[in-house]
């Protein structure tokens, strides 16, 4: 019995591989390249390239590596961008999966881990959002990932298959033997950025909003470490492995910190002063999402790197290795 991970030449999607092949699983990892790096996939795991959409692709994997489960990680994730394009985030987020699903309802696949978001909240208060809030994406990411989540409901009610959905908060750092971490050429998220800023690979970063009705007007989010985050997939994974049944569970820390906390977090791990400009809002940001993390806790889930400044002080090392490669990704 094998693990397809969808995406795995990606930021989480590999962070996963790593912990599935540590852990003695066989592995097969399907990304299309366009935003992962192959370089990222360890060499102990079957890769291939190709789409979550190739259904004929997707069924001939699940049968060949007769395939117990799926961890999907495949997809668009930049809210703005979403924004602008949102056809393309119902392409290959929605539709996709759609794609994806059937391939393996048709090739009795047992259970399917799903990368979901925070985003399917939308606007929401200062206090951690529970899974039973209501939900209200502002964003056609958030959208898109929240009909995902219905597909799986709909399906797990209609075929022998159990699921689970991880609605991941903000995710940084980098794996701890620098494995694998944030790669991807212009990557939005805030760590990332500020570390890039404080390495002078950007001459200034940017603040978008700083009028918010938070503590000091900037974003609050909830960090939470992919190491972290992949850990609760495995912890999710061995529920449902062992006849558990079909869980959406946030994943988050519970913790919020602003971008100007997370800035000046990063200026003191790096000693670098750098220069930071103020803009305007972005489209579909909220204001503040932070988790409220006791479903996935109950489970059994410990996480182990629940501290900012390792966060940042991981993110800033990955950053230092990416920049010594010679085929680093361009950051523009």
């Amino acid at each position: 019995m094998s693990i397809l991970v969808t995406g795995g030449a990606g930021y989480i999607g590999s962070h996963m591989v790593l912990a599935l092949a540590d852990a003695g699983e066989e592995v097969v990892v399907l990304d299309n390249l366009i935003t992962g790096f192959g370089w990222l996939v360890d060499n102990r795991v079957t890769f291939i390239e190709g789409s979550v959409a190739d259904q004929a692709l997707v069924g001939e994997l699940i049968a060949q590596h007769n395939v117990e489960a799926v961890v999907h990680f495949a997809g668009s994730i930049v809210v703005p961008e979403s924004v602008e394009n949102p056809l393309k985030y119902y392409k290959n987020n929605t539709a996709a999966s759609r794609d994806l699903i059937e391939a393996c309802v048709a090739g009795g696949v047992k259970h399917f881990i799903f990368s979901s978001t925070a985003a399917v909240y939308g606007m929401v208060g200062l206090e951690p959002v529970s899974e039973d809030a209501v939900l209200n994406p502002v964003s056609p990411y958030g959208r898109s990932k929240l009909m995902t989540e219905w597909m799986l409901a709909d399906v797990a009610a209609a075929h022998p298959m159990t699921y689970g959905v991880l609605r991941y908060f903000n995710v940084a750092g980098a794996d701890p033997q620098l494995r694998s971490g944030q790669s991807a050429a212009g990557a939005t998220h805030l760590i990332k950025v500020a570390v890039q800023t404080a390495l002078g690979l950007r001459e200034k970063m940017s603040v978008f909003g700083d009028d918010y009705p938070t503590p000091d007007g900037t974003c609050v989010r909830d960090y939470i470490h992919v190491s972290d985050l992949v850990s609760a997939h495995a912890v999710l994974l061995d529920h449902l492995r062992r006849g558990g049944e079909s869980k959406t569970m946030n994943c988050g820390y519970g913790r919020g910190f602003s971008v100007d906390e997370v800035i000046d977090t990063v200026k003191s791990v790096t000693g670098v002063d750098f220069p930071v400009e103020r803009g305007p809002r972005r489209a579909g940001d909220p204001a503040s999402i932070v988790a409220s993390a006791d479903r996935i806790k109950a489970l059994g889930w410990t996480p182990r790197h629940d501290d900012l400044r390792e966060i940042v002080d991981m993110a800033h090392r990955w950053e230092q290795y990416l920049n010594t490669r010679n085929d680093r990704p361009s950051i523009y």
